[in-house]
């Protein structure tokens, strides 16, 4: 258990910020699953309309450091190419 002000303090922090990630990391794994099911199931018209959110959920993840701005680009990258290859 941490003893000093600080230490009690930065523990606060992380949880904290834990909590944010998860919010913005969970967005990302629904809109992507979504997205590859759609894709399985041949109804590319509704994958490509959901595009645009994904790529907003990646972008705004990377933006405030949840994932890094290249691992956001290269699923945004693989994610497209899927989509486009199928269709």
């Amino acid at each position: 258990m941490a003893i000093t002000k600080s230490a009690k303090k930065s523990i606060r922090q992380s949880a904290r910020r834990k909590k944010q990630n998860v919010v913005y990391k969970d967005k990302i794994k629904a809109v992507v699953k979504q997205a590859r099911l759609l894709v399985s199931a041949k109804k590319m018209a509704e994958a490509k309309k959901l595009l645009p959110e994904i790529y907003s959920a990646l972008d705004k993840a990377a933006k405030v450091g949840v994932i890094k701005k290249n691992n956001a680009s290269r699923r945004k990258a693989r994610l497209t190419q899927l989509i486009d290859k199928k269709s």
